[in-house]
């Protein structure tokens, strides 16, 4: 049995590992984007500290929260983007890590305002139909509780689109960058990663197109390739 001091060293352990991945494969520049973990038995969420270059970051730098968002200790304070993973916990149950990152061409869409089409089979092996976009903001949103607001319009999208979270582990944010998810941090940073890997597909695809009527793969073949691959969602 490991006892909870252990599991915290664990959980900081693995979410500088997997903020350092992030760095490596050029998804995070700078200090923009952040992973987080839960233990849920715990009732703790571990997040990278804002205000530290990614760079000089150690283990000891990961902070700890409540479930509320609320440091439990420490120098640092949590990632400014803390309330937006907080939301996204309270109602994803099964989610147990969370990744967001600027990465160009996720954020592409983002900013454009567009989901990502589901093109090719690459894309339909990780996720369950075209990846959402947010709507906007709006000005008493942004004004009121940017972060908390955040979360909230993740989830109002996946419940107004009848989306199912495990089977769709990302989204954007319109006019700011992509989300995503999984059971545990290896799994959240991997969607993250084939998100941009995706988007720049998707992005190239619509070139090539120029212009002409784009078409995704029929559903048929979606639901064969995602479900080959995930059969417990």
């Amino acid at each position: 049995m490991i006892l909870g001091v252990e599991k915290i060293k664990i959980l900081k352990r693995a979410v500088f590992q997997a903020s350092m991945v992030l760095v490596h494969q050029g998804l995070i520049n700078s200090n923009w984007g952040n992973v987080s973990a839960i233990d849920r038995e715990l009732e703790i969420i571990v997040i990278k500290p804002n205000g530290v270059a990614i760079n000089q970051m150690s283990v000891d730098d990961m902070v700890m929260t409540d479930l509320d968002g609320k440091v439990l200790g420490g120098k640092w304070g949590p990632s400014s983007d803390i309330l937006t993973h907080v939301v996204l916990y309270q109602n994803f149950k099964k989610v147990q890590s969370i990744a967001h990152s600027h990465s160009k061409y996720a954020v592409a869409f983002s900013q454009s305002g567009r989901d990502i089409p589901v093109y090719g089979t690459t894309h339909a092996d990780m996720f369950y139909g075209p990846v959402p976009c947010t709507r906007q903001l709006t000005k008493l949103e942004t004004e009121r509780a940017y972060e908390v607001e955040s979360g909230k319009v993740i989830v109002e999208t996946f419940k107004e689109r009848k989306l199912n979270e495990n089977a769709l582990q990302g989204v954007l944010v319109a006019g700011h960058g992509p989300y995503t998810w999984g059971a545990n941090v290896e799994e959240a940073v991997e969607n993250s990663t084939i998100l941009e890997e995706v988007s720049g597909m998707a992005l190239h695809t619509e070139i090539l197109l120029r212009g002409k009527a784009r078409q995704e793969i029929p559903k048929c073949l979606q639901n064969k390739r995602y479900f080959r691959k995930n059969r417990s969602n």
